[in-house]
C-alpha cells in the first residue's frame, strides 16, 4: 500500500510540473498556393494561417508578393496572370503577417502548366518611373528571407547591350547583413560574382564624386529612392568597393527599345543582425544602359532591420557612431507609418522623443512622404503641409490637410499608397556624453488612439584612446628608494562612466639594500703603523661594515583595470598589476676601518688605513603581483590629468605610492 501511494504521488507531481512548463512554439506556419486555371490564364489564391493579433496594435493583415515564374510579379492578394507561351512555370508566394505575433508563414512553390500561346495584353504591368528601380517585398527580419526586385528598362530608341552592378553587405557593419540565397532572371542575362574584386583601397579619395542626393533617406516605392546620374563609371565602381563587401555583375544583351526586364534576388538576413535592429542599411545598383559609354545611373535602396513586420517603425543610421568625429555630424532618423483603417487619414501626428544629447534647434527635414511644403508658423492654411513643433523633450511632426488612403479602404489595391514617412536629421549639443540613447514615436491618425513605435537606438563605437603616462614611485619601506617610470595606456575613447584600461610602462628603481656593522675587535698591526707624529702603533681596533645598492629595470603591466569617471574632472580605478624584474644588479661594499687604542677602548680612526672592497652580482628575474586603487584629477575622459595610486604588493617591503601625470589622446 505505501508503494502504491508513492507511485500515485510521483505521477501527480510529474503532471503538475509538466502543466507548468511552457512549451516552445515550434509549429511551422504554411501558406498554400491555390491556382485556378482557365487555359493560359490563372487566378492565384492562397490558404493562410489565422492571424494572431498583437494586443494594442492596429488590425492584423497580410501583405502579398507573388512571382509568376516568367519574370512578372504582383503585390495583389489574388492576382490574375496570363502566360504568353506554353510551358511549366514555378509560382512563388511570400505572405507577410503584419501586426501578427506568430511566425511568418512559409510557402512551397507551386508549378503550373500551359499548352498554348496566349495574348498577354491584359496582364498587370509594374510601372517604372525611371530606367532602373529597386524594390523589396518586405523589411529584412533576422533569419528570414525577403526579395529584392531589380527592374530595368531600355529608354533608348535602339537595341542596347549593357551592364548592371548590384551591391550588398555594407562594410560599416562587422557581420554580413545578408546571405544571397537565389537569383532568378528570365532574359538570358549573364550574372557573375564580383566579391573578389571588392578590395578596400585606403588611398582612394572620391573628391568631387560624392552623391548629390545620397543624404536623403529612402523607401522602396517610387519617389522614395536615391538616384544619381553620373558620367565617370570608374569612380562610381571604386566608391561601391569602399562601401560594400559583396556584389554581382549582370550583363544583358539585345534589349529592345522600351523593353522592361526584372531580376529577383532572394536574400536571407543573417541572425547576427538582431543586434542591429532599427539600423538603416542599403543595397546599391549601378546601371550602365550602353556598354559603349560611361554614362550610368546609381540607385540606393535603404531598408530597416526589424524584429516583426510592423509598418509603423522608427529607425536611425546612428547605430554605430565614431565619437571622435561627431561634433559636426548629422544623425538621421526616420519614422514610417501606414494607415490601416477603412478610410483615408487627413491628419497624421508624429510625437517623437528626442534624447537630451541632440540639439533640437539643428532639426533638418531631409525628406517626407506625402511630399508637401513646411507649414508657415502661426498661420492656418488649407493646403497640405508638414508642421513641426519643438519642445523640451519632443519634436512633433504633423501632416495637415493630406490624403492617405487606408489599407482596408474599398478599391485600394496599392498598399504602398497607404504608407508614408518623415526623415530628419539632428546635430549633437554642446556638451554630450558617450552614452547609448533610445527614442520612439507615438503615431496618431486623425483622432484615433496613438500607435507607439519600437525604440530607435543610437550608440557609439568604443574607439581607442592611447595615453602617455609618467611619474614617480615612493616606497615607504625601502631605504633611499628612487623610482621613475614612463609608459602608455590603452582604453576606450572618452568613456562616459565605467570603462576598462590596460597599461604598460618601464620603471627604473634604485634603493639601498641590507647594511651591517660589526663590533670593535682588537687588531694587531703588522708591521706596526707609524702616524705623522712619529708614534708607533702596534695594537688597535678594527671594525667591518657592509652595504649594498640595488638597481632594477622593471616592466609594469596592468592587463586590465576597471575605471569609473565620477564627472568630467575626477576618475577612480582599481585592478591588478604584474611587475617583472627585467634586470637587477646588486653592488655590495665591504669597508674596514682602523682605530687607535686608548686603553681598552677604540680611539681616533686611522684614516689612511681605511679599505673598501666592491663586488657586484646579478639577481634572477622576478615576478611580483600587486593590487592598486587610484584617483585622477584633471580631464578624466580625454586630455591631461594628475593621479595618485596606492599599490598593495604581495611581497614584503614593496608597498608603494605612485604619483603620475597622464595625457589621453
Amino acid at each position: 500500500m505505501p508503494k502504491n501511494i508513492f507511485i500515485t504521488l510521483l505521477l501527480m507531481s510529474s503532471s503538475i510540473i509538466f502543466s507548468q512548463t511552457i512549451a516552445k512554439d515550434t509549429t511551422t506556419r504554411v501558406a498554400k498556393i491555390l491556382p485556378v486555371q482557365n487555359n493560359n490564364t490563372f487566378i492565384f489564391k492562397s490558404d493562410k494561417p489565422e492571424l494572431n493579433q498583437i494586443a494594442g496594435a492596429p488590425k492584423a493583415f497580410y501583405s502579398y508578393y507573388w512571382e509568376m515564374g516568367d519574370g512578372n510579379y504582383s503585390t495583389k492578394d489574388e492576382p490574375k496572370h496570363t502566360y504568353k507561351k506554353p510551358g511549366e512555370y514555378e509560382v512563388k508566394l511570400w505572405a507577410t503577417n503584419n501586426y501578427d505575433s506568430g511566425k511568418t508563414p512559409t510557402t512551397r512553390p507551386q508549378k503550373v502548366k500551359t499548352n498554348d500561346k496566349a495574348d498577354t495584353s491584359e496582364n498587370e504591368i509594374q510601372s517604372m518611373d525611371d530606367n532602373i528601380v529597386l524594390k523589396r517585398n518586405r523589411e529584412p527580419l533576422p533569419n528570414e528571407d525577403f526579395v529584392v526586385i531589380l527592374s530595368y528598362k531600355n529608354d533608348k530608341n535602339y537595341v542596347a547591350n549593357g551592364k548592371i552592378y548590384f551591391y550588398y553587405n555594407e562594410k560599416e557593419f562587422k557581420n554580413d547583413n545578408f546571405n544571397l540565397i537565389e537569383t532568378r532572371n528570365y532574359n538570358d542575362e549573364t550574372i557573375e560574382e564580383m566579391a573578389s574584386d571588392l578590395v578596400y583601397n585606403e588611398n582612394f579619395e572620391p573628391n568631387s564624386s560624392s552623391y548629390a542626393s545620397v543624404e536623403n533617406l529612402v523607401y522602396s516605392t517610387k519617389n522614395f529612392q536615391d538616384t544619381t546620374s553620373r558620367k565617370n563609371l570608374a569612380i562610381s565602381l571604386e566608391e561601391a568597393k569602399q562601401k560594400f563587401k559583396k556584389g554581382k555583375t549582370i550583363t544583358f544583351n539585345n534589349m529592345s527599345p522600351n523593353e522592361q526586364r526584372t531580376i529577383f534576388f532572394t536574400l536571407k538576413t543573417t541572425p547576427e543582425m538582431i543586434k542591429d535592429t532599427s539600423a538603416i542599411l542599403k543595397v546599391r545598383s549601378i546601371y550602365v544602359p550602353n556598354s559603349n559609354y560611361e554614362n550610368h545611373k546609381v540607385k540606393d535602396m535603404e531598408m530597416e532591420i526589424v524584429t516583426s513586420h510592423d509598418p509603423n517603425k522608427m529607425s536611425t543610421n546612428g547605430l554605430f557612431i565614431n565619437y571622435r568625429l561627431v561634433r559636426f555630424k548629422r544623425v538621421k532618423f526616420k519614422t514610417r507609418f501606414q494607415n490601416n483603417g477603412e478610410g483615408p487619414a487627413r491628419m497624421i501626428r508624429l510625437e517623437t522623443d528626442v534624447p537630451d544629447m541632440f540639439n533640437k534647434t539643428t532639426l533638418k527635414i531631409e525628406k517626407q512622404y506625402p511630399e508637401c511644403p513646411i507649414c508657415p508658423k502661426n498661420e492656418e492654411v488649407r493646403y497640405s503641409c508638414l508642421d513641426t513643433i519643438v519642445n523640451s523633450k519632443q519634436i512633433i511632426f504633423t501632416f495637415k490637410n493630406i490624403y492617405i488612403p487606408g489599407s482596408e479602404q474599398k478599391n485600394v489595391t496599392e498598399k504602398d499608397s497607404t504608407k508614408g514617412f518623415v526623415a530628419y536629421s539632428l546635430k549633437f549639443g554642446e556638451d554630450f556624453h558617450k552614452i547609448k540613447t533610445k527614442s520612439r514615436t507615438a503615431i496618431i491618425f486623425d483622432k484615433n488612439d496613438p500607435i507607439i513605435t519600437n525604440y530607435s537606438v543610437t550608440r557609439f563605437n568604443p574607439g581607442i584612446s592611447i595615453g602617455a603616462k609618467t611619474g614617480y614611485n615612493y616606497f615607504p619601506k625601502l631605504d633611499h628608494a628612487k623610482s621613475y617610470f614612463v609608459g602608455a595606456t590603452v582604453s576606450p575613447f572618452k568613456s562616459y562612466r565605467w570603462y576598462w584600461q590596460s597599461e604598460l610602462y618601464f620603471n627604473k628603481l634604485n634603493y639601498n639594500g641590507n647594511s651591517t656593522t660589526s663590533d670593535f675587535t682588537e687588531y694587531q698591526f703588522n708591521p706596526p703603523y707609524q702616524d705623522p707624529n712619529g708614534d708607533v702603533i702596534d695594537i688597535g681596533f678594527q671594525r667591518k661594515s657592509t652595504s649594498s645598492e640595488v638597481s632594477r629595470i622593471v616592466t609594469e603591466v596592468v592587463p586590465i583595470s576597471i575605471r569609473y569617471n565620477i564627472n568630467n574632472n575626477i576618475g577612480v580605478g582599481f585592478g591588478p598589476q604584474i611587475s617583472t624584474v627585467v634586470s637587477s644588479k646588486v653592488v655590495s661594499t665591504e669597508t674596514f676601518q682602523y682605530y687607535k687604542s686608548t686603553g681598552f677602548r677604540p680611539g681616533e680612526e686611522i684614516v689612511p688605513l681605511k679599505k673598501e672592497a666592491n663586488s657586484s652580482t646579478t639577481e634572477k628575474s622576478e615576478v611580483q603581483t600587486q593590487l592598486f586603487a587610484d584617483v585622477t584629477f584633471g580631464f578624466a575622459r580625454i586630455g591631461p590629468s594628475l593621479g595618485v595610486r596606492y599599490y598593495k604588493n604581495f611581497k614584503n617591503d614593496f608597498d608603494s605610492w605612485q604619483f603620475y601625470a597622464i595625457w589621453k589622446f
